[in-house]
């Protein structure tokens, strides 16, 4: 027996639109990593390994020094949290 799917291609953009509002990401991240996607927001030693929350299409959310605190921030916000590895 033979199944076919017939899939759709969708861009990175719209997929990132489809979490919008509704699915957050985090990593942990160098304090210079961070520094760059919290531009004018936060300085923190380049040599720093922090947690940070982003919206579905990369948006910085925001950060913090353990996973449990940005979990609890994404749940604050009602969005469901993933992690990157």
């Amino acid at each position: 027996m033979r199944h076919e799917t017939g899939f759709v291609a969708i861009s990175q953009k719209e997929l990132a639109a489809i979490g919008e509002g509704h699915i957050a990401y985090l990593r942990q991240l160098s304090g210079k990593e961070i520094n760059e996607a919290f531009p004018d927001k936060i300085n923190v030693d380049p040599n720093a390994r922090l947690w940070a929350l982003f919206a579905a299409d990369g948006t910085p959310i925001l950060v913090g020094g353990d996973a449990g605190s940005v979990l609890q921030g994404a749940f604050e916000k009602s969005l469901l949290p993933v992690a990157i590895h």
